[in-house]
């Protein structure tokens, strides 16, 4: 190895903004991320969630706002950390799937 080596440029991560819908588990968080897509044969827009568990050194709470980075693997289902949270919520989560208040 030589002297002149280049410092390596750090990797871009994908990052993930999504809802706080489970914070009951000590510095681990549940995320529900919505996107769109368009169905192909009746070309109507869909929405999709999706759940991602996230390790929380930031306390973020049920109903928060938050961004989440992708990382290396940290427990069987943990692949993302919660970089920042962006808003901070009422506590309070509509279920998208029923509609109601959780």
């Amino acid at each position: 190895m030589s002297g002149t080596e280049e410092p390596k440029a750090p990797r871009h991560r994908s990052q993930q903004v999504g809802v706080v819908v489970k914070a009951r588990m000590e510095k681990t968080v549940v995320v529900a991320v919505e996107r769109l897509v368009r169905h192909d044969m009746y070309r109507k827009t869909i929405r999709r969630t999706s759940t991602f568990m996230a390790h929380d050194e930031k306390g973020a709470k049920q109903g928060d706002r938050v961004r989440i980075v992708e990382t290396r693997p940290l427990s069987k289902r943990k692949r993302w950390r919660v970089e920042e949270i962006l808003v901070r919520g009422t506590g309070l989560v509509e279920d998208t799937a029923s509609g109601t208040l959780a």
